[in-house]
């Protein structure tokens, strides 16, 4: 029963229309969304959820053929999942090593300061320009998108490990390259998936975002109430 199991993960198609998906690329998908929604609710189980993801999805579009769409592996789209993993390593750790947030959360959101957004920029030019030369080398399918997908992923990862509300609208930026560039390759669940992250984005940036001007406001409406005693 179990080899049968992990051969259909590995190996199994669904059939949709005239065409069919990967059961792995539809289960990666599923394991993205869980660790979004665990990270949107600040616990810790986020980034091992989202590793099982990004291990399915790494072989799914290094294959470069399950779609049948295109017949290139996306390395931009791979090498992403390879970079989400360490990252998602450093996010474990430094959310095991916060002392959390009074409301129970692994980590208090908040924004970043002017310095730590210059940087995120200065990462985001140099990474796009970096990564657009690497994938024109290795002669992935499309260079040009692909590039931001994968810098922009890097940083939005990065922020969420930090915990800066900005992450999410990188995020969001990230998804509306992303579904354009799934969908011209015919990977249909995936670029689903990102319009479906695009909204759900909008959810935890307004989200964090409450979180971090109720902890913000929590010590001044403590010091008034103090005052008037």
């Amino acid at each position: 029963m179990i080899e049968q199991s992990l051969d259909w993960l590995l190996h199994g198609t669904i059939t949709v229309g005239d065409g069919y998906l990967s059961v792995r690329e539809v289960v990666g998908n599923v394991f993205g969304l869980a660790s979004a929604l665990l990270g949107m609710r600040r616990l810790v189980w986020a980034w091992p959820v989202g590793l099982v993801g990004n291990v399915l999805l790494f072989t799914v579009f290094v294959s470069g053929e399950l779609s049948g769409a295109v017949s290139e592996p996306l390395w931009g789209q791979a090498g992403r999942q390879v970079m989400f993993a360490a990252v998602s390593v450093y996010g474990w750790w430094r959310w095991r090593q916060s002392r959390g947030a009074a409301d129970g959360g692994a980590i208090s959101p908040r924004w970043a300061t002017a310095g730590e957004r210059l940087l995120l920029l200065g990462l985001a030019v140099v990474g796009y320009a970096v990564a657009y030369e690497v994938l024109q080398h290795i002669g992935s399918w499309g260079p040009a998108t692909e590039a931001w997908i994968l810098t922009g992923s890097l940083l939005a990862t990065y922020g969420m490990a930090r915990g800066w509300v900005e992450f999410w609208l990188v995020w969001v930026a990230v998804d509306v390259v992303g579904v354009t560039t799934l969908v011209r390759a015919g990977y249909y669940p995936t670029a689903a998936m990102y319009l479906f992250y695009g909204g759900f984005c909008v959810v935890g940036f307004l989200t964090w975002w409450r979180i971090e001007r109720r902890a913000a406001t929590a010590p001044a409406a403590a010091a008034h109430e103090g005052a008037a005693a």
